[in-house]
């Protein structure tokens, strides 16, 4: 492996994707290896590009979009999705234009025409802000101004 790719390796394992996802999936994720894919990469500068169907995966969580680029600067990674962004877990996903995962705050910031969807459940809006330790999250109105969204209440009474 040459120098670039091995610094490259280093900066993707640094990288979100271990913490992302819901507090049930995180333990596992965080363990696992990362495996990237895309039609291109480059590396400068500090910075991995991942371009063209590009697409990391860690346990059971996935971040897919157009274009990904990955860098650290002073102990705090970030990572940058542009284009058709998805990020899926077990339970949600989550679709948007842009985000951006920051690791110091373990926050991800999607933003676009959102639609975050769990089951059937589904609320849309132009910005999410979801904390991936705290499970908090705020979304933001849409086109309109407002959040909007479809919720089905539990069938079985629970």
């Amino acid at each position: 492996m040459t120098r670039p790719f091995t610094a490259a390796a280093i900066l993707l394992a640094v990288m979100a994707l271990p913490t992302l996802g819901d507090a049930q999936t995180a333990p596992v994720s965080a363990d696992a290896p990362i495996a990237y894919s895309s039609d291109d990469v480059e590396y400068v500068g500090g910075t991995l590009t991942l371009i063209g169907r590009a697409e990391l995966i860690q346990g059971q969580n996935r971040l897919r979009a157009d274009r990904l680029a990955g860098f650290s600067q002073t102990g705090d990674s970030r990572m940058e999705a542009t284009g058709n962004v998805y990020f899926v877990t077990p339970d949600q996903t989550i679709r948007g234009d842009r985000a951006i995962y920051t690791t110091g705050n373990d926050t991800i910031v999607v933003t676009g025409d959102v639609i975050l969807t769990q089951g059937q459940n589904v609320a849309t809006g132009s910005r999410l802000t979801y904390n991936t330790r705290t499970e908090s999250a705020r979304l933001e109105g849409g086109s309109n101004g407002r959040v909007q969204g479809v919720f089905y209440p539990d069938s079985t009474g629970n």
